[in-house]
């Protein structure tokens, strides 16, 4: 099989968005610190460029979580691989997510961290697929709605690679 990838969304498209999402949360969170929670592996890319595109204090978190098991469908239950090491309790709490699908996931991890106690907690994301939602998440900074493909790029990858694209590709599969 030969791994195609069609471009979805340019990197100039891209940097564009994200310095628009940028100046909306500068203005949401003024007299504020952010505290970003990065979803980790994929969400990594996105919230570095989003860090940078702000221009105030950032702070950066990361979690590893899976609802997936040995499966390709979530469980809708989570497990906490990683999590965070210091209290979000009384912060302002921004979840940076590279793409929300189905989302069982953030749904749940959104209570858990509800849970918690911070001050104000909601998200943001690169990429919405909202033809394939079977879980109700609030988005409150959306980079780009797609159509249901498989994407790569800016943290997304197939099999690990395609992570450091600096664009959306759509990757498709073709007889050698």
């Amino acid at each position: 099989m030969i791994e195609k990838i069609s471009t979805l969304i340019s990197k100039d498209e891209i940097n564009k968005r994200i310095a628009d999402i940028a100046a909306e949360i500068e203005k949401d969170y003024a007299g504020k610190d952010i505290h970003f929670i990065c979803i980790l592996k994929g969400g990594v890319v996105f919230m570095t460029d989003l860090a940078r595109a702000i221009h105030k204090n950032v702070y950066m978190h990361f979690m590893d979580v899976s609802s997936y098991g040995n499966s390709t469908e979530s469980s809708g239950n989570i497990k906490i691989l990683m999590d965070l090491d210091e209290s979000i309790e009384g912060k302002d709490v921004l979840i940076v997510e590279d793409i929300i699908d189905s989302g069982r996931t953030l749904s749940i991890l959104k209570d858990v961290l509800l849970a918690r106690k911070p001050a104000s907690l909601k998200i943001c994301t690169l990429l919405d697929k909202p033809d394939r939602r079977v879980s109700h998440v609030d988005i409150d900074y959306t980079g780009f709605k797609i159509p249901d493909e498989f994407v790569v790029g800016c943290g997304l990858d197939y099999a690990q690679k395609y992570r450091n694209l600096d664009y959306i590709g759509i990757i498709s599969f073709e007889e050698e």
